[in-house]
Parts: structure tokens; C-alpha cells; sequence
């Protein structure tokens, strides 16, 4: 250590004190999350709904698509035949 430091009070263990200060008062004031946190949510689950809403879409789709095109062109017609 040079003189300069130990002449300012400057030592390893005051360093080393004031360093785990500032890392107690970080883990005080800032917690982790918590694995289990109820307000995190269900991100699996949204997913599975997610998708099994789209292959609901799908599946009625599929069912009244070609009724739906009927209706739509049939109303198409309507309109441009006057």
C-alpha cells in the first residue's frame, strides 16, 4: 500500500467494509424476485390457450368458410347488380 493511501485512511478493510455496505443496502432495497411470485403469472398456460384458441379459429373456419364466401359473394352481387 502506498503512503499516500494509508495517510488518507485509505485501507484494505475500510474498503472492504464500505464495499459490503453498499451491497447490503442493494440487497435490502432491491430483493429478488421470488420464483414463486403470484403476481409473476402463468406464461405455460397463456401459451396453451393461446394456441388452442387459434385451432378453434381454424376449425370453425374451415367448417363456415365456404358458407361465409357464399354469403359475401352473394351480397357482392347484390350490391353491383343495380
Amino acid at each position: 500500500m502506498s503512503s499516500k493511501s494509508a495517510a488518507l485512511g485509505i485501507t484494505f478493510p475500510s474498503v472492504a467494509r464500505n464495499y459490503y455496505r453498499v451491497a447490503m443496502i442493494k440487497k435490502r432495497d432491491f430483493p429478488r424476485r421470488v420464483v414463486h411470485d403470484p403476481e409473476r403469472g402463468d406464461v405455460p398456460g397463456w401459451v396453451l390457450i393461446t394456441l388452442m384458441t387459434a385451432g378453434l379459429v381454424v376449425v370453425i373456419w374451415s367448417a363456415a368458410g365456404p358458407a361465409l364466401s357464399g354469403v359475401f359473394e352473394q351480397a357482392i352481387t347484390r350490391v353491383t347488380g343495380f
